[in-house]
């Protein structure tokens, strides 16, 4: 008889305590569903940090399943008989020697979130939030996404056996539209963008049961995304590298970083300067960038968003003020490049690396590019990219026109 790998540590204790404002400190209790504080702000998880440090070293995670599981303290799920899960986490961190050399960064690594289930790091916040969701005795979803969310939460949802509600962008890559299809969730598109797809949502919402998922209008989202820094953490021995460059849409993921470098200093479990964390946006939607450049707290809305990236065209993040935040506490900066950047490095990374990335994650890899040329990385400097998914969920991106030969043919030149 097979006998299955269990998903968490059992049993596990989360520490999860109250969930808090960021804006205004107001305290909310974390046992029942919730979305933004009164105030409109995103709602954040927080722990009882103190507890854990006593009761949990980082030697404990030893032997621990290879998913984000493995971190199941620290993580909001209380039940572990609640969690959903697909497999998800414990992506690869790949050197990048022969794309460093071109670069002139010797330490140049790459957090590969195409080796998720869904084939992007969106899987981990669906787990988590849909986990969640389930043991807080939610019955239905509803979400607008940009595409990649949308796909993930289906696949947890249907897992789950919660109904989803999802309206996604008619542009939105069409693998994302056949995800959420064949997975069960009830579809629709918009001829618009994801600010489009979320004000239907909300109206849907009015007069609907179901719980509002969308991008940081849940609190959990964050939680399942902050475990690719706990992942680098642990992949590099504890050791932080020196930057880490996070192509931003909404934002959730950098958010959750962010988060993670706070809880593991409180754990005692990392130690010295925070890493930098960089955010990168497509010149056709650069809200964050432009609202980074001229200091100010939150971004305004961007006017005509456009960009191949489909997970960067989100004109106005919910937690713009949060992503703002984190770029500057740690010294960081925020970067737009051109979708013709973006093509090129990712043809760049598949030929020097053999990873086709998702164009997000190839705009990263192209400012990395940049920030070494003007400076503000060292040669020396270990740098990670954030790739957020895999480049064959994109084909249309991709134009392959061999040339045929006939049977008896010979190949030319040979």
């Amino acid at each position: 008889m097979v006998q299955p790998v269990p998903a968490v540590p059992r049993p596990h204790r989360s520490y999860l305590s109250f969930l808090e404002c960021p804006r205004c400190g107001e305290r909310i209790s974390a046992d029942r569903p919730a979305n933004v504080c009164g105030c409109g702000s995103p709602l954040l998880c927080r722990y009882d940090l103190e507890a854990a440090r006593a009761d949990l070293s980082r030697d404990d995670l030893a032997g621990r399943p290879g998913n984000l599981w493995r971190y199941a303290e620290l993580l909001p799920v209380r039940d572990a008989g609640a969690i959903v899960t697909l497999g998800e986490g414990w992506t690869p961190l790949l050197h990048l020697p022969r794309l460093g050399r071109r670069f002139d960064l010797d330490d140049l690594w790459l957090k590969d979130e195409g080796c998720n289930p869904t084939g992007t790091f969106k899987a981990r916040g669906a787990a988590v939030g849909v986990s969640r969701a389930l043991e807080l005795g939610v019955t239905a979803l509803r979400m607008p996404t940009a595409g990649n969310a949308g796909g993930a939460w289906a696949a947890y949802a249907a897992r789950a056996g919660l109904p989803l509600l999802v309206v996604m962008p008619q542009d939105a890559p069409a693998i994302n539209r056949r995800e959420a299809v064949v997975t069960g969730a009830d579809t629709y598109l918009v001829d618009g963008l994801i600010s489009d797809a979320g004000a239907i949502v909300a109206r849907y919402g009015a007069r609907s049961t179901a719980f509002d998922a969308a991008t940081l209008r849940e609190p959990y989202r964050i939680e399942g995304k902050k475990t690719m820094a706990l992942e680098i953490a642990e992949q590099f021995g504890w050791e932080m590298p020196d930057a880490i460059i996070y192509p931003a849409g909404g934002g959730v993921g950098i958010i959750g970083i962010w988060k993670a470098l706070q809880e593991l200093e409180a754990l005692g479990w990392i130690r010295g300067r925070r890493p930098r964390l960089v955010v990168v946006q497509a010149e056709g939607c650069r809200p964050l960038v432009e609202a980074f450049a001229q200091g100010a707290e939150a971004s305004e809305f961007w006017q005509g968003a456009a960009t191949l990236a489909a997970g960067l065209r989100v004109p106005k993040a919910l937690g713009d003020f949060l992503v703002l935040r984190a770029v500057r506490e740690t010294g960081g900066t925020a970067v737009a490049v051109s979708d013709a950047e973006i093509m090129d490095a990712m043809g760049l990374l598949a030929r020097q690396e053999g990873a086709w990335v998702c164009p997000e994650g190839a705009a990263a890899v192209a400012a990395a590019q940049r920030l070494r040329a003007s400076g503000f990385f060292g040669a020396h400097d270990r740098v990670v990219i954030l790739n957020t998914g895999t480049g064959i969920k994109y084909p249309d991106l991709v134009t392959a026109t061999p040339p045929v030969l006939p049977r008896d043919g010979e190949i030319p030149g040979a």
